[in-house]
């Protein structure tokens, strides 16, 4: 699998953790270790294709985003909220689209050895996987907009 892909299967990873940490209380370590213990190198639930093995996920890139948007949870939360239509609060969004959000941003903000194209893709690629509504482009345009905001030259 390439660093691409192994890339790709952290991010999605890290928005399923993000989610169960959210819904579930569960601290950032263990949800890391519960992904590094029991759920990489096998099939990662809801998402298209269920059922296949999602193998080699780059882990300590995984371990960096949770963390990272843990740790950075208001900075993080605050860039989005920066680009929510007047009246919107982070809270009334969907969990997973909040989940894909937080990480996107936390991506954007803190990589910039990752291309800005790249991130934003990667993100509407995650959504992609878990809606078929307008939530793909949602992301797409609230990731933007954070780009424009946290990166010189967006």
């Amino acid at each position: 699998m390439s660093a691409h892909a192994s890339r790709s299967v952290a991010r999605l990873a890290a928005v399923q953790a993000l989610y169960q940490m959210e819904v579930s209380s569960i601290g950032v370590e263990s949800v890391i270790r519960e992904f590094t213990d029991h759920r990489f190198d096998r099939a990662l639930e809801g998402v298209e294709g269920e059922g296949d093995t999602l193998a080699s996920p780059d882990e300590a890139f995984f371990a960096e985003l949770v963390r990272g948007v843990v740790a950075e949870q208001k900075r993080v939360d605050a860039a989005i909220a920066k680009r929510l239509a007047e009246n919107w609060r982070l809270e009334r969004l969907d969990a997973t689209v909040r989940a894909i959000l937080r990480a996107g941003t936390y991506e954007l903000a803190n990589r910039p050895d990752v291309p800005t194209e790249v991130a934003i893709d990667e993100y509407v690629e995650v959504a992609k996987s878990f809606f078929e509504g307008t939530e793909p482009g949602f992301v797409n345009g609230a990731l933007d907009g954070v780009a424009r905001d946290v990166r010189a030259g967006a």
